[in-house]
């Protein structure tokens, strides 16, 4: 049976030792992104459609309730049946280059202003929005700007006209209208919030992408930049330093992509060198030779062991493993010591062995998670560390040891990476149908449909994640 070797007294001693030699490691000395996010205009604009719902059920409630009156407040009845009924008829976002977003929503609302009478009723609301950074780290959506007006609606059997009222407008209490307009929106502040919450990559390694500045207005999007960092037993992991400086890549302006996640090569260099941190890479891979068996092959193991007894191989990383991207391919190079020995629970080793692999990785996306597994090993190069029982040619070395790395290093690579790595997003939001292509040197994620976790989906809806290495 495959297990770790990262459980009781040898995991406390492997972790303290990695968290050790990780301080060694030329750690960032500013803060720079490795990832981040665009939400395009298309993606607004589908924003705006799903949040409809949750628009009109903020308004009723607001209106429709005995505070109310504070809307109109010189109307003689102060009762729930001054304000009948709230549907949200037209709701957009757009950008405003450099500034922000402009929300407009249009409201019909069914007025009773006396009794036996009923009016129809437009409220309009136009208001300027922006992403700013709290001294927390969030980010926090702010009203520039807000304007909200009041129409009373008159009709024939034809058609339909509008007369402004003055007076109307005047009884409208902005105050009540403007500081809560941003929770009109699907995202308040406080699922804005859960986008740098800790997520597990495993039991005790976290991952955190944590927002560096205010996001960027353009005509392309929004755009965030944003930095990953790990923990692990609860102590932040000091990364490597990104040989080249990330920047978000410009979108496709043919691209019917709702959202693009853009992540670094380092993001991977930076992930894969914390669970080596977390010792979740340290194998131990039983083996179906024995003592006995390698001793026909290796003379001088006689001597070491008087009975036949079972080979153990231990293999930890001399260095991190390194993705390596291809037009339509990725790879994870593997560079590894395995111990050759017997005996338990105090391996007897006899052999050392440096090898070196190359595993295919597959990369999938489900919910909000990226799943990463090891393929089959594509390449492999072996030789002679160390040995206690003479010269070993490198030729009897794969004989007797490449089969069962072949087959179990990928399968245990494969138990630490199933749970996958948590993507950017907020609460309750959920990406689906997702179509990855890998290109050099980027990968991109084209997800059919991202909806709140809530509502049905919506038809000929086409919403694209692109994650970018």
């Amino acid at each position: 049976m495959r297990r770790l070797a990262r459980k009781g007294a040898n995991t406390a001693t492997l972790c303290a030792l990695s968290i050790f030699l990780s301080l060694l490691v030329p750690a960032q000395a500013t803060r720079s992104p490795d990832c981040g996010g665009i939400l395009t205009p298309s993606g607004l604009s589908y924003l705006a459609q799903v949040s409809k719902p949750h628009t009109e059920n903020v308004l009723r409630q607001d209106l429709v309730a005995p505070t109310a009156p504070d809307l109109l407040p010189s109307s003689p009845e102060p009762s729930r049946k001054q304000i009948n009924s709230v549907k949200v008829t037209e709701l957009s976002l757009s950008l405003i280059p450099d500034a922000g977003l402009r929300l407009s929503v249009d409201v019909d609302l069914d007025v009773t202003p006396a009794p036996s009478s009923n009016k129809a009723m437009r409220l309009s609301i136009l208001a300027d929005l922006h992403l700013e950074m709290t001294p927390e780290g969030n980010l926090k959506l702010v009203t520039s700007a807000c304007k909200p007006t009041l129409e009373e609606q008159q009709s024939t059997e034809d058609t339909e006209s509008k007369s402004s009222s003055s007076d109307m407008d005047k009884e409208i209490n902005v105050n009540k209208i403007c500081p809560e307009v941003s929770k009109l929106l699907l995202f308040p502040n406080e699922q804005l919030m859960s986008l740098t919450a800790q997520f597990p990559v495993t039991p005790n390694c976290q991952v955190q992408y944590l927002p560096l500045a205010a996001p960027v207005f353009s005509e392309q999007g929004v755009t965030i930049s944003l930095q990953t960092t790990f923990q692990v037993a609860g102590m932040a992991i000091p990364l490597p330093v990104s040989p080249v400086p990330f920047s978000m890549p410009e979108p496709v302006s043919s691209s019917p992509s709702h959202l693009t996640l853009a992540f670094s090569e380092h993001f991977y260099t930076s992930l894969f060198f914390s669970l080596e941190m977390a010792g979740a890479f340290n194998m131990t891979i039983p083996s179906p030779l024995t003592t006995a068996a390698m001793a026909q092959k290796i003379t001088q193991m006689g001597s070491l062991f008087q009975e036949d007894v079972p080979v153990t191989l231990q293999a930890v990383f001399r260095s991190s493993p390194r993705m390596v991207l291809e037009e339509g391919k990725a790879a994870l190079k593997l560079f590894l010591t395995v111990h050759v020995g017997a005996g338990s629970p105090v391996l007897q080793s006899f052999v050392s062995v440096h090898v070196d692999m190359s595993a295919g990785l597959l990369l999938s996306v489900a919910d909000t998670q990226m799943t990463i597994s090891a393929a089959a090993i594509e390449d492999n190069d072996l030789s002679l560390a160390a040995s206690n029982v003479g010269p070993v040619p490198a030729a009897l070395l794969e004989e007797l040891l490449l089969p069962t790395l072949r087959a179990e290093v990928p399968a245990q690579l494969n138990e630490v990476l199933s749970e996958g790595v948590i993507l950017p997003h907020i609460s309750n939001f959920t990406y689906t149908n997702v179509n990855i292509v890998i290109h050099k040197p980027y990968v991109t994620d084209n997800v059919t449909e991202a909806r709140p976790q809530e509502e049905k989906p919506f038809a000929d809806t086409q919403d694209d994640i692109s994650t970018l290495l």
